[in-house]
């Protein structure tokens, strides 16, 4: 049984799921998307689908529209082949990059600085944003499915922020790496931030609620919950933590371009690349109606919504203000 499975299975705040219907629903949607190229059947792991499973409470018929939506988005906007060079300018002043430490938890940590927005371009943001969260999911361990996102708002103000960026930010999130993340640290923010969340907060679901933390350098408490997740001695001192040696560009584009050589490896299971057909996008019907499980059956009622659905505080400052001219739509 997968790991994936049995957290699953524990998680308090996941509709109540025995691991036979886990499997029996995994099945189906493996039924129901039906045969892939060799990448998108990689990306189809029982891990995976799992996800996209407890992104939709467990209903199938769901939780397969927005996988096929995600496997026409990879087919056409292809992620994975993302590199370095072809993003490298978006990281100059250390916007989003992944650090060199981890969480206690053994989850990829993300660091994230809106103030220093460089560019201008929505669709040199949006790729690089994809980039980064590939870069940070080949960097799991095997048994890990979710990163930490540390949020560092200092020099942060309104004029940082594009509704039209946040958008297209929050779609690509969203949709397409759903449980992806397991904590956002909003590290200093804006005294708007926590109101604004307090009004959000009770329309999200519980475990979406847990995966916000606010936290304050002038705050005693805030230290705790760094010392928590942290060791001390990694962690950077713009987060209250030991190490001082700041980012640099230079070692970190060092560090990518040795992450670029591995990815080919982890989307062809290490097996020689081979040359794929064109993948079939009309194979991958996003209006198929076919029956699932649940009886076909999809939940209008009203409910909370899901980290999968909405994330207000962070989604608003994670990407950051571009030319509105020059935005495009990835779906």
């Amino acid at each position: 049984m997968s790991a994936a499975l049995k957290k699953s299975s524990s998680n308090g705040s996941d509709k109540s799921v025995t691991t036979e219907e886990q499997h029996a629903k995994i099945s189906e949607i493996r039924k129901l998307i039906g045969p892939l190229p060799e990448k998108l059947a990689i990306y189809c792991s029982d891990a995976a689908l799992t996800r996209y499973l407890r992104a939709r409470n467990w209903n199938v018929k769901k939780a397969t529209k927005m996988l096929k939506e995600t496997l026409k988005w990879r087919a056409e906007y292809k992620p994975e082949e993302i590199r370095w060079e072809e993003v490298a300018h978006e990281a100059e002043t250390g916007k989003i990059y992944r650090s060199n430490y981890i969480d206690k938890h053994g989850r990829t940590v993300l660091v994230m600085r809106p103030s220093c927005q460089n560019t201008k371009s929505t669709k040199g943001q949006i790729r690089y944003l994809v980039y980064c969260m590939e870069n940070a999911i080949l960097n799991l361990p095997p048994d890990k499915e979710q990163m930490v996102w540390l949020i560092d708002f200092n020099g942060y103000n309104l004029s940082h922020t594009s509704v039209k960026v946040t958008r297209e930010t929050a779609h690509i999130l969203q949709d397409h790496y759903p449980e992806r993340l397991g904590l956002a640290i909003l590290y200093n923010p804006p005294k708007f931030f926590e109101p604004f969340w307090k009004v959000v907060k009770p329309f999200l679901e519980p475990k979406t609620q847990n995966k916000v933390k606010f936290v304050y350098s002038d705050d005693p408490n805030s230290k705790k919950i760094m010392e928590e997740l942290f060791d001390m001695e990694k962690l950077e001192s713009a987060f209250g933590g030991n190490d001082d040696s700041g980012f640099n560009i230079s070692k970190y584009a060092e560090r990518m371009r040795e992450d670029d050589k591995r990815m080919p490896a982890f989307w062809t299971r290490g097996n020689p690349q081979s040359a794929e057909p064109p993948v079939d996008l009309n194979s991958l019907d996003l209006n198929s109606d076919s029956d699932a499980s649940d009886n076909g059956k999809v939940d209008s009622s009203p409910s909370h919504v899901s980290d999968s659905e909405t994330l207000s505080p962070s989604e608003s400052v994670i990407v950051t203000k571009g030319s509105d001219n020059d935005s495009t739509e990835v779906h």
